[in-house]
């Protein structure tokens, strides 16, 4: 397991899927924010939930996310769009509601950024997020990701463009204990 200071990266365990399932994916709002295409439901225990893992894919990295006291589920956390040739990523995170606010989404940066630049080697990771998701800018920008750009009218949510911001952080600017 990766460690922050608050929470725990580990493994998916099959127990985590069905409350991530619950409580992250079958919030339609939230889901349509996050995930680039339109939300659909999907029958519980299906091979396509975004949340069960193919430990052969070798260019998305899922983990769960736990308190480090109690070991208890509060979210998601995913390196996607490994490039190995470039040695670049991608990062996302979903925390459960009632995890939100409490500093993990910061912490669980700070832990892909760790696997990222120290396990896996990378040079460089990039954040897109909705311009209006305030705890990702903040929780990206304690971690050294600058803003690159925005991207205007590039999400369809819920009925409405929105703005996407496309941050970036490369490994010689990272500063591992800089999350305050």
């Amino acid at each position: 397991m990766l460690r922050g200071s608050k929470i725990g990266l580990r493994a998916r365990h099959e127990d985590d899927i069905p409350i991530l399932e619950a409580e992250l994916y079958d919030d339609v709002v939230n889901t349509s924010r996050a995930a680039g295409r339109p939300w659909r439901p999907i029958t519980p225990g299906s091979q396509e939930s975004q949340f069960v893992v193919d430990d052969k894919e070798q260019r998305h990295v899922p983990f769960s996310v736990v308190e480090l006291d109690g070991g208890t589920l509060v979210g998601s956390a995913l390196l996607w769009n490994i490039d190995d040739h470039n040695r670049s990523a991608h990062i996302g995170l979903g925390l459960l509601p009632s995890c939100r606010g409490k500093g993990y989404g910061t912490d669980v940066v700070a832990a892909l950024c760790h696997y990222a630049f120290v396990v896996r080697g990378l040079h460089r990771l990039q954040i897109e997020t909705l311009s209006d998701n305030a705890a990702m800018l903040r929780s990206a920008e304690r971690n050294g990701f600058v803003r690159e750009g925005v991207l205007r009218s590039a999400a369809w949510v819920m009925g409405e463009f929105l703005d996407d911001v496309v941050l970036g952080l490369l490994v010689q600017d990272w500063k591992p204990d800089a999350k305050a």
